[in-house]
This record gives structure tokens, sequence and C-alpha cells, in this order.
């Protein structure tokens, strides 16, 4: 069985060395990152955003906000958005030359690194024979032997554009197998931007400061029930207050869209028990954790096996992509295997099958993850000592190559938890990080991310920045 967490929640501080038990690798394994051409002092002395803030003001008039995804925006953060010219690794430059080291990753996608060479050869030879062909390829069958291999739930994969298109599948898939209609999700828990998940939906509506959505009907939310994450008595009385009428229960398994906020010891089996118990299905949200926590997801991490799982980011190696999948007699009610369904224009594309596959294939070599889980614990250690050094109430916690941290003593356990969090000075403190060259996300509700190309030079001057940062806000 996997290892799970000791203790419970997001809450290290200076007493706790890390949150996470994964054995550390000593392996002297090296991974290769651009290295960081001048020093903190000359990169704040250096640092402007002119170019950034150029092309921006143009956006906006082009596009609403001027971005393709609200937290681009900054809204939660203040200041300038930046506007990234190119990536390498584990650091990114925008178009005023600023140089950044990368604790998003495209949300999650770059876990090898961003720019792969072995990745970007691949998708050069792939090219060469077309970007899509709207028929199947090869590659999907390689692609998908690959995910149901590793993630123990899945027997058969479906294969879609987005980590929306996967929830928004998974959930008619649901609700076509056990003739229910209503779901239960939890708050500040984020499944993509389909109408009945836009409830207490967390990350990028808790930064807009919106409670729900205009423009989502109340009939399209009417079946959507909500619980606190890490409360089984609550999950329990919606059981028994819409007995035989709940098709599934739909979590992120680690709390990705509210910070990073981590089951309790009982809590995941306690649900797997309830749906049974109530003949509900379980589908976990693997989008983020998918690959990330462990080769086989947070469900091999923890133990526990879902009904239904929904894959994205990871397994298209920074190409659009998302997947759901579960059991074979489940799979197998989906158009043209049976009556459920569901299609995409660019399902299986060529291009993200190809980035998956290289990108698995990294991840499954020796030392990956020992890798991932040492960088990551040394990088919040240091943050969370840098904190309490500096006097402010922090707390934060990682598993793998996840991570996240919070402005408030904690333990953090849920989305109101999360919300004690002082945002004004995470705020403050993003922003003299991005002029100290550290890019994490710009939102107190959002999980980090770290990859293979991130060097324990990178952590270290992640660390000192942060030192300098927490002194000064």
């Amino acid at each position: 069985m996997a290892n799970t967490i000791a203790g419970v929640a997001v809450g290290i501080s200076s007493a706790t060395p890390r949150l996470s038990q994964r054995p550390i690798s000593r392996s002297s394994r090296r991974f290769s990152t651009v290295k960081m051409a001048v020093s903190l002092d000359e990169k704040k002395k250096n640092f402007t955003l002119q170019k950034s803030e150029e092309a921006f003001n143009a956006a906006k008039e082009l596009m609403p906000g001027g971005v393709n995804s609200p937290v681009r925006a900054f809204k939660s953060v203040g200041g300038q958005p930046v506007v990234i010219d190119s990536v390498k690794g584990s650091h990114m430059w925008d178009i005023d030359g600023n140089e950044y080291i990368d604790y998003v990753g495209s949300w999650g996608p770059a876990i090898i690194g961003h720019a792969d060479d072995k990745v970007l050869a691949a998708l050069a030879e792939t090219m060469k024979k077309g970007t899509s062909f709207g028929a199947p390829c090869l590659l999907e069958n390689v692609l998908a032997k690959m995910v149901i291999e590793a993630v123990p739930s899945i027997e058969m994969v479906r294969f879609v554009n987005s980590g929306t298109e996967a929830c928004m599948g998974v959930l008619r898939l649901a609700r076509a197998y056990t003739g229910r209609g209503k779901i239960i999700k939890f708050e500040g828990c984020y499944h993509g931007h389909a109408d009945p998940f836009l409830v207490k939906a967390g990350s990028g509506v808790a930064t807009l400061g919106l409670p729900d959505s205009p423009g989502v009907p109340k009939a399209a939310t009417i079946d959507t029930l909500t619980a606190p994450y890490n409360d089984l008595s609550a999950v329990e009385a919606l059981f028994q207050s819409n007995k035989g009428e709940v098709a599934a229960i739909i979590l992120e398994p680690v709390v990705g869209n509210s910070g990073f906020i981590t089951p309790t010891p009982d809590f995941l089996n306690g649900i797997r028990k309830l749906t049974k118990e109530h003949g509900a299905l379980l589908i976990f949200d693997e989008v983020m954790t998918g690959f990330r926590l462990s080769y086989g997801g947070a469900q091999e991490y923890f133990g526990i096996t879902p009904d239904l799982t929904t894959l994205g980011k990871i397994i298209g190696g920074g190409l659009p992509v998302g997947a759901y999948g579960g059991r074979r007699e489940m799979m197998e009610m989906v158009a043209p295997a049976g009556p459920m369904y569901q299609a995409g224009t660019l399902s299986g594309n060529p291009l993200a099958m190809t980035a998956g596959i290289h990108t698995l294939e990294r991840l499954k070599e020796p030392g990956s993850y020992e890798h991932l889980n040492k960088i990551t614990g040394d990088l919040i250690q240091g943050i969370i000592d840098a904190g309490k050094k500096a006097g402010h109430a922090i707390c934060g916690g990682y598993i793998s190559g996840m991570f996240g941290f919070f402005f408030t003593e904690g333990p953090v356990y849920n989305f109101d938890d999360a919300k004690k969090s002082d945002t004004a000075k995470f705020g403050r403190f993003y922003r003299g990080m991005l002029e100290e060259g550290v890019y994490f996300a710009p939102s107190q509700f959002e999980a980090g991310f770290t990859s293979l190309a991130h060097t324990p030079e990178d952590i270290q001057n992640t660390i000192a920045a942060a030192e300098k940062v927490l002194r000064q806000i």
C-alpha cells in the first residue's frame, strides 16, 4: 500500500521537518537547467515590466480583462501581469528580459521541465506527419496503454482536450451508469467551468471574489450538493437527506484550487466507504495530482481506488489534453461502445499524444519522484522557516512535486480555513518575489509545482529571495 501523509492537512512549521514521508533519494543523479545569470540584487535593480504593461494594455482592448484565463490578470495579487516570451527547464523569461525561477509550470504540466529537448524533438518528428488527423492514430493506443498500466482505477480511457471536458464527460457517465442525478462536490474544489461544477468552486472564482458565476441557471446546479472538504459527517448527512439520489462524489484527492490542502488520515477512506454503502460512485479528479504525487497519482499514493478518474495536464506534456477513465463495464457505456454520447474534434490529436508519451517515459526513470520530493520539501521548509523567523503567521505543506503555503497559523483543513490567510500580505510577498526573479502562482488559492528541472541552486536562490522579501513586508 502506498505511504500516507503523517499528520493533518497543511501545517508545517519549523518544528515539523516535512509533511510528506516519501523516501528521499540520496542519488547523485543530476537534473540540468538554465543557470541563474545574475545576483538577486542585480535582478531587482534591472527589473522592469514596461513592455509587459504595454502589451497587457493592448490585450485589454482585444480580450476580456486582457487574458484568456482569469488568474493570469493578477487581480488577487495586484501589480502588473507578466507577459511571457519563452521558457526552458525550470526558468522563464518575460518580454522585458526578466528571468524567473518558475513554480507554476504551466499550472502543472511541465513536470519534467519546460521545453524538454527530447519532447521537442519527438514533436518535430510527429509534426512532419501532420498536426491533426480527426481520425484514429497509433499514438492514442500507446498513451492509453501507459495510462491504464499506471493508474489503478483505469481499465479503459477516453481522451479529450481539457480537464473541464474530462469532468463534464465523467459526470455524464456517472449519471448514466447509476441512473441518478445528484452529485456531491466539496467547497473550494474546482472541476472546470462547466455549469454543474461552478458552485463554491475555489481558485478562479475565489480569486475574483465571486461566489458563483452569472449565467449559470439554477436548473444546472440544483442537483449539485456541497460539503466542506475533510468533513465526513457533512457528507453522511447529504446521503441521508438524499437517499438513493446521489450518483457520485467528485473531489480533488489533494486540493489544489484552494491552495494546497491535504486530506486528513481517515477522510479518503471514509469517503470510499460511504459511496459503497450508498451505491454511489467515487470520482477522483486527478487533473492536478495525476502522475504528480506518484506515477499512479493520488490513488496510488494514498492506496484508495476510486470508480472513475479524470486526468489532464501532465498526460499532454504541455499540450491541450484531458482524459477520463475507469472500470471497463462503466467505460463501455461511452459512445460508440454504448449510449452515453461524448465527442471531440481534436481529441487524441497526435501532438498531445506524443508529448504525453515522452513525458511519462521520463517520469518512469529511477529517482524522478525522489528528486521531486527532496527539492519540494527543501523549498517549503525554507519558506516556512523564513516566514517564522521574520515574525509572520505562516503554514504550508507538500507532497512530491506539489506544494502550498498560507499566511495564517493553520492548520488548513478546508476552504474556510484557507480564507483565513492574509491575502493582502500574500500579494505583497508575491510582488516582492517577482522582483527577485521568482514566479509563484498569482493567487493565494492555487497550489505550486516543482519539476525534474529544478536544481538545488534554484531552491537555494528561492529561499534566499523569500528571506529577503519576508523581512521587508
